[in-house]
């Protein structure tokens, strides 16, 4: 259970090292989990590379060791206004290298970096010279398949065993050194393999089917059958239920729609019989491929000899010296899948400029139709343009969500025209595409609980397998999404998680065969995204000793303010603001939220704290002792008074490199925003009738009301170097600061009604809808804000991170939030896949 819409309360947890399971989330892996082997040889990686990974593993051993014993490890904190940054010692030499190879790689990025397919390499093979002569039109694809043959006889993936993957590959190049009457003793090995191998069909999982498959190898079936190719089964039992949905599913092709409109059929034409091929030349893709398939590309050459086919497949083979894959090119899918991947992992801050830059490529490839894989294609699907969508709107540019109209018909959501059948990932990621609709998105409103409904009953069923992707952990990842929506979702938790449910390099997508983006998922990404993770999770431990000595020194167990309150607040700040050159601000929130808890239980009761506390924050720093009960008191009152002005003095101290200008005008910015928080924070006791009579439940402190969410946002901003909340220049930052204050507000009063939520199901059910309004209006400004690059998004974000653990807290049950404070500041990564 991750974010329910009731919290309950629950007895008190115990911290966990939980390892990648988790004993809250219904999780069910598929069966590949146990299939994929560790693969050797996806990424290649320079030595030097390889040396600085033992010298990471080392520094992360010595300092993760260095941390539980207690032992001093000081970072160095450079305080000028020009390169404001915590940096740890060695920390740039060791990410340096990782660094540069993955700018290395996004900066390469062109129409996509993607394995060879020896399916699609075999058809081309096929083709025969178009001048009449003798012998295959492009020779080096033969000369491929004769170079890559595996052990075993097969051809295929070699790191991940799919029985349909090697059959269609092994069948394809058994045909094409057939055709050509070369390499019999390879021949004979492939052939073998089949006879082996066959029974395997009837044990598959049919979600794992590659693209096409029913009509494809029946298809090169009956073509080893014309070429006379023996010693293959072709009556095994295995194959009749192959042959029986071909005939079902060649029954179902629209000849009519297919040969007048682009579809998905044109990806898989390879072998169809009785095409039109006058008709179908009219819906070649601009690069000249029907729909970026090599095969099927293959096919219309060899039965029209077309120039721009010849074209197409001339220009592949060269790019891939010899082989082609599955699908080519596969240039947007790359940029967008790429880009989500640095950002889940949390390593996207080194990499903003390339990030942009795929952005811009992704914006200008763009329609109001939606995209798919490549660019300039003339049928489009939900995937790509739900995730290219999310991505776009998120980094500040304008696109209509009315392009998903194209992909709903009678109340329903699919994936592309004519699908057969549902993909998991589709739903997912249109899913995510909905948790940042706007009011008045009525199509993004009805695609949400569509989606949800879809993958929920799939979670249910223990079916969140896909077709178009065999990954480590797809189920985590798709019910942390419905668990954790966009606006409850911290950062390191999301980080944390995915670091254990993305696979690397082992990952592996379906096509028409397996094949794999070394640009979207490989080792390296993950290396770094470890190292940059246990780094600042080091820090965080020192960090939090400190604040636990600075919460012992003000005594602020003796205003109701336990211990393990203090780490709840220091997570959310250390979750949502975690790099290390922002320790200022995630410091100044986690303080400055504690003494507010302590504060606001004080004011309610001691009559005489306000009128001390708003007179200590009006003197001048210099005044604040003269002779006062404040030098001579030991009470709670001067206790507590204490506390506040040593704050504001530390945050001022710690500030002031930052501004620059007069340390008293810092002083007065903070001492001013504590004092407005004590009068709104009493007059808004005093407007409440009779008083509350609820008792707070646990967690409850980690949630704010507007008054308190405010002060953390002015606290943060001061420590930033900006001034955030004295004076907002926008209207819509005006309206920003507003709702923040409501929204969380909101969230305060649906944890105190939750405690009888039989009581309180009607007034439950009014904050919830009065919240989703609320979250939309306030994505609408925080991102059309974005979209027109004014004002502060800096200051934008702090109100966006305050928001999000707000909405964290008040939904997530307290076990989760103590394990997830368990993975977050102390369990380091494991190294291990």
């Amino acid at each position: 259970m991750g974010l329910q819409s009731s919290p309950m309360l629950l007895p008190a947890p115990t911290a966990t090292a939980a390892g990648g399971g988790s004993q809250w989330r219904t999780a069910v892996a598929g069966p590949w989990s146990s299939r994929i082997k560790k693969k050797t040889d996806a990424v290649a990686v320079p030595a030097a590379a390889g040396r600085w990974r033992a010298r990471a593993r080392a520094q992360d051993t010595s300092e993760s060791a260095a941390v539980a014993k207690g032992s001093s490890l000081t970072p160095i904190v450079r305080t000028d206004a020009e390169s404001r940054r915590t940096r740890w010692p060695t920390d740039d030499d060791d990410a340096e290298p990782l660094v540069d190879e993955i700018r290395a790689m996004l900066t390469s990025m062109s129409d996509g970096d993607i394995s060879v397919s020896a399916y699609d390499t075999a058809w081309v093979g096929l083709v025969p010279r178009l001048d009449g002569g003798e012998g295959p039109q492009f020779p080096a694809a033969v000369r491929w398949i004769r170079n890559n043959q595996l052990p075993d006889g097969s051809w295929g993936d070699a790191a991940l065993f799919s029985a349909y993957d090697r059959l269609i590959n092994t069948l394809a190049c058994v045909v094409t050194l057939t055709r050509w009457s070369l390499e019999p003793e390879m021949r004979g090995r492939g052939l073998s393999f089949l006879g082996r191998n066959m029974w395997k069909l009837a044990t598959e999982d049919e979600e794992s089917m590659p693209i096409g498959f029913e009509l494809a190898f029946p298809s090169l079936i009956e073509l080893a059958k014309s070429l006379g190719v023996h010693d293959f089964p072709y009556d095994h039992q295995a194959l009749q239920a192959i042959y029986s949905s071909r005939e079902i599913k060649v029954k179902r092709i629209p000849k009519e729609v297919m040969h007048t409109v682009p579809t998905s059929i044109l990806h898989s034409l390879e072998g169809m019989p009785g095409l039109d091929w006058a008709r179908l030349l009219k819906l070649q893709s601009s690069d000249g491929s029907f729909l970026f398939s090599p095969a099927a590309t293959a096919y219309a050459l060899m039965n029209t000899g077309d120039d721009r086919c010849f074209s197409y497949i001339d220009r592949t083979v060269k790019k891939f010296n010899g082989g082609v894959p599955n699908v080519y090119p596969v240039d947007l899918f790359e940029h967008i899948w790429a880009v989500d991947r640095l950002e889940r992992l949390g390593i996207s801050r080194y990499f903003q400029k390339e990030i942009e830059q795929c952005m811009d490529y992704v914006n200008r490839h763009w329609t109001e139709d939606g995209i798919c894989w490549a660019r300039n294609s003339d049928v489009k699907e939900v995937d790509d343009t739900a995730m290219a969508f999310r991505l776009l709107r998120l980094h500040g540019y304008s696109v209509s969500p009315d392009v998903f109209k194209n992909f709903e018909k009678d109340g329903e959501f699919f994936a592309f025209v004519g699908q057969s059948n549902q993909a998991v990932t589709g739903m997912y990621n249109l899913n995510r595409a909905s948790q940042i609709s706007f009011p008045g998105e009525d199509v993004l409103h009805r695609a949400g609980p569509f989606s949800y409904e879809f993958l929920r009953r799939k979670q249910a069923e223990g079916a969140l397998r896909d077709k178009w992707i065999i990954s480590k952990d797809l189920p985590g990842e798709v019910v942390y999404t419905l668990d954790f929506p966009w606006y409850g979702n911290l950062p390191r938790v999301e980080a944390r998680d995915y670091l254990e449910q993305y696979g690397g390099g082992d990952d592996v997508w379906i096509g028409k065969t397996l094949y794999r983006m070394p640009l979207v998922n490989n080792d390296v990404y993950l290396e770094l995204a470890r190292m940059d993770f246990n780094h600042c999770q080091a820090l965080h431990q020192l960090e939090w000793q400190g604040l636990k000595k600075w919460y012992t020194e003000n005594r602020l167990m003796d205003f109701g303010v336990a211990q393990e309150d203090a780490l709840r607040a220091y997570f959310l700040a250390a979750a949502s603001v975690y790099e290390p050159c922002r320790a200022a601000e995630r410091l100044a929130w986690a303080r400055a939220a504690i003494l507010a808890n302590a504060v606001s239980t004080h004011l309610r009761n001691s009559p005489s704290f306000r009128e001390r506390l708003e007179h200590s924050l009006r003197c001048r720093p210099s005044e604040e002792t003269d002779g006062s009960w404040f030098n001579s008191s030991s009470g709670s009152d001067a206790v507590l008074v204490k506390a506040v002005l040593r704050l504001t003095d530390s945050l001022a101290r710690e500030a002031q490199p930052i501004h620059g200008g007069d340390p008293e005008d810092i002083h007065k910015l903070l001492r001013s925003a504590w004092a407005e928080w004590v009068r709104e924070k009493a007059d808004a006791a005093d407007s409440v009738c009779n008083g509350s009579s609820a008792v707070e439940q646990e967690g409850s402190r980690m949630v704010h009301d507007k008054q308190t969410c405010l002060l953390l946002a002015r606290m943060i901003e001061i420590s930033a170097g900006r001034a955030a909340g004295e004076a907002a220049s926008e209207d819509g930052d005006r309206r920003i600061i507003q709702l923040t204050g409501s929204i969380c507000d909101s969230l305060k009063q649906k944890m105190l009604v939750s405690q009888d939520p039989e009581k309180n199901e009607e007034m439950m059910s009014h904050v919830d809808d009065e919240l989703k309004l609320r979250i939309r209006e306030f994505v609408q400004y925080l991102l059309r804000l974005g979209e027109k690059k004014t004002g502060s998004s800096e200051t934008r974000q702090t109100f966006l991170s305050i928001v999000k653990s707000c909405y964290y807290a008040a939904h997530c049950p307290p076990h989760v939030v103590d394990r997830h404070i368990s993975r977050v500041i102390f369990e380091p990564v494991s190294a291990a896949k």
